[in-house]
């Protein structure tokens, strides 16, 4: 005879476990047994070993020392995935695909690009994420936080990436080399787009009229064109516009500035064609 398995609920949050004694420790959470003693934290545990680990984040305490570099932590589990970046053990294994991580949490982010779950969801749009730190970094969209500085220039950046990137432009490194010309790049992404200049590949089709782009943004410029959309305004006039570019140039008929200056002579125009055009007066070339 098949004994029936008795769900063990809390009474409180209504929480089930497979055990007495899980629920027990449970219970020791909302009688308060085990709390934070910081004054504006209470948190409260089920243990009083996940307390002492708590504690750490206040104290800062970091006793579990790696034996092969400097680095410390506050929690053992924690040391133990970072030894893993030492031996290049990754136990963890993907049961799609070949790929297979040091850590659990690796693992279960992965995993979401199998299934397409995408559990974190934004609270002001309805855009998803797979990943909490991505839902963190779009929120920033919203809140207009750019927590990265530069410390040459002072700009900042919403991400780490686009710091660390922004830096190479002081630095002048580019490490991204075209192997087909002397082309270099301070962005894997700038050579991926200037690499089709050399294959012809235009993967970005419009779905209206079949036009393809080599890169995403001329693309979306594109649109535009059938769509009517003019999201660039003057803030001087009521014109408006479908490019940037185009509104910089309209601005600059109420400004009147003229950047465009001739090396020959004295003349300056608010257009690069302008400049051009007049620069085979000097020339003589029609063309």
């Amino acid at each position: 005879m098949l004994h029936e398995k008795r769900p063990f609920q809390c009474n409180v949050c209504h929480t089930v476990y497979s055990s007495k004694g899980y629920l027990k420790k449970h219970l020791m959470a909302h009688a308060g047994l085990n709390k934070c003693t910081e004054p504006m934290c209470g948190a409260s545990f089920t243990t009083a070993g996940s307390v002492k680990e708590h504690m750490r984040t206040h104290t800062g305490e970091k006793p579990y020392n790696c034996n092969v570099c400097s680095a410390a932590f506050s929690k053992s589990g924690n040391l133990k995935n970072h030894l893993r970046t030492h031996t290049g053990d990754r136990p963890y294994k993907c049961t799609v695909c070949s790929a297979a991580f040091s850590e659990s949490g690796s693992l279960k982010n992965h995993m979401r690009i199998h299934t397409g779950e995408r559990p974190y969801k934004c609270t002001i749009c309805s855009v998803a994420f797979s990943h909490s730190g991505s839902l963190k970094i779009h929120m920033r969209t919203h809140t207009g936080e750019k927590p990265y500085i530069c410390t040459i220039c002072s700009a900042a950046f919403s991400e780490s990436g686009k710091l660390k990137i922004h830096i190479m432009t002081h630095a002048g490194e580019r490490p991204y080399k075209c192997t087909i010309c002397s082309a270099a790049f301070s962005r894997s992404g700038h050579l991926k787009i200037h690499m089709r200049t050399h294959t012809g590949e235009r993967p970005n089709k419009c779905s209206v009229c079949g036009a393809a782009f080599s890169e995403s943004g001329s693309l979306k410029k594109h649109m535009r064109t059938h769509t009517g959309e003019r999201p660039y305004k003057c803030t001087i006039c009521r014109a408006a516009f479908s490019e940037l570019g185009t509104l910089k140039k309209h601005t600059r008929t109420h400004t009147g500035e003229r950047p465009y200056q001739c090396m020959i002579c004295s003349s300056a125009f608010s257009q690069s064609g302008q400049l051009k055009i007049h620069t085979r007066t000097h020339t003589g070339k029609k063309t």
